[in-house]
């Protein structure tokens, strides 16, 4: 149960991080936040960044397998990016309907499913 419950907190983690990032562009977008100064974006993305840090933290000391969980260092990593470009081409697809997907990146996210696989093979 703790590779589940690492995932999804990574999957939770990665939602808010997206979201810190890149959220406040869209936000300017809409004309919510184009007149706010730098400083109170960068504050607005650090307190959506603390609820990311909530998930992160604590998905990473639940899988990791120096604390009873089941995946190494570099595991958690890799599966921490592939969620999070995940997420991101989500996040992307369904917020920024200007921005499209070519054939080449996929051709890349093949290759990460790739790295996940040569990663975990024994």
């Amino acid at each position: 149960m703790s590779g589940l419950y690492t995932i999804l907190l990574l999957i939770v983690s990665n939602i808010f991080m997206t979201f810190a990032w890149y959220g406040h562009l869209k936000l300017q977008e809409l004309k919510i936040v184009d007149n706010w100064p730098l400083i109170g974006v960068i504050l607005l993305s650090w307190g959506i960044a603390l609820f990311e840090y909530m998930c992160q933290v604590p998905a990473n000391r639940i899988g990791f397998i120096g604390n009873g969980g089941p995946f190494s260092l570099v595991q958690l990593k890799v599966i921490q990016e592939v969620i999070s470009l995940s997420v991101f081409a989500i996040f992307t697809m369904l917020v920024f309907k200007g921005e499209s997907f070519q054939w080449n990146h996929f051709a890349a996210f093949g290759c990460l499913i790739l790295a996940v696989y040569l990663m975990f093979m024994k």
